[in-house]
């Protein structure tokens, strides 16, 4: 029987709900098991393979407080995930979320990232105020956002990485339009991490992208894996194919990570959600067994054909 987008994600929160207290012992059954990892080419340190993309989150949590942050974290460190992405807004959120990510349940637990969206001098200022917000004398990741004025924060974050304020530096691009200055960037440059955008439906990064960061050994992680919500809207009314479930996929966020995450120069996948539920569904799908390259064919097929 055919479900739609809507009715098959709230098919399986309602499960998760419905649960009760034998949910409970199941998500901690799955916090038991370890989340797959992903090794970081320049270092051999790994990565488990879903992360969070929060920019949505913090940048309300001066409307909502930090409680929806809390609740998201815990939901993703609670399923083996570390990796949380996000970058200086207004100081009362990034401040809220530095005292939520130097809570003792979550000190040491997460992999943070920031990111550098200003030209000149207030994009070198945007970064020292990241450190400050967030609390932290080093970060784990510091990124040139969709490789605003290249010229200028380049040189910083490799400064910054030699002066062990940053422990790795990367660049990031969500648009094809920016595919061709990155090439030409990891041309000359071999930073630690490159983000793309990649999903069942935004699959150009397999022709070029992919395969080049995996020959320089650039660890990568993956953005928009549904399109910042745009692929569930595209999706509202389209059924979910019967065999999904064969392969382990339950919802349409869980085929567009099944898709994503076989790929074997992917490190991380950011998925960018404000409902733990939606997180803990999310992670799930780093679990179980991969769709295999004709599986992951046919899927493409399924999403070409809408």
């Amino acid at each position: 029987m055919h479900r739609d987008a809507n009715h098959s994600r709230r098919d399986f929160l309602a499960l998760l709900s419905a649960l009760g207290a034998s949910g409970l012992v199941a998500r901690r059954a799955w916090a038991q098991a370890t989340m797959p990892v992903r090794r970081i080419p320049t270092s051999g340190e790994t990565l488990p393979i879903i992360g969070l993309g929060s920019s949505k989150v913090i940048s309300e949590i001066g409307a909502n407080g930090t409680e929806p942050v809390e609740a998201i974290l815990r939901t993703l460190v609670e399923h083996g995930g570390r990796v949380v992405d996000t970058w200086p807004r207004a100081p009362a959120n990034d401040s809220g979320f530095g005292s939520v990510i130097n809570q003792p349940v979550f000190r040491d637990k997460l992999f943070v990232t920031t990111k550098v969206s200003e030209n000149g001098q207030a994009g070198v200022d945007q970064l020292e105020q990241s450190l400050r917000s967030y609390g932290r004398q080093t970060i784990d990741l510091a990124q040139v956002f969709s490789l605003t004025d290249l010229a200028t924060h380049w040189p910083t974050l490799k400064a910054w990485k030699e002066a062990g304020r940053a422990r790795y530096i990367g660049v990031t691009v969500s648009q094809y339009g920016l595919y061709e200055e990155l090439e030409a960037f990891l041309g000359r440059e071999t930073p630690d991490f490159v983000q793309y955008n990649y999903s069942i439906t935004e699959r150009r990064a397999e022709e070029r992208m992919l395969p080049l960061a995996r020959d320089r050994g650039i660890a990568v992680i993956i953005n928009r894996p549904f399109m910042n919500g745009e692929y569930f809207q595209r999706l509202a009314q389209v059924p979910l194919p019967d065999w999904a479930a064969d392969i382990g996929i339950h919802s349409w966020a869980q085929f567009s990570l099944k898709y994503i995450l076989p790929h074997p120069a992917i490190t991380c996948v950011l998925t960018e959600t404000s409902n733990p539920a939606h997180m803990a569904e999310n992670a799930m799908a780093a679990f179980g067994a991969m769709p295999d390259a004709a599986t992951r064919r046919r899927m493409a097929e399924y999403i070409d054909q809408i």
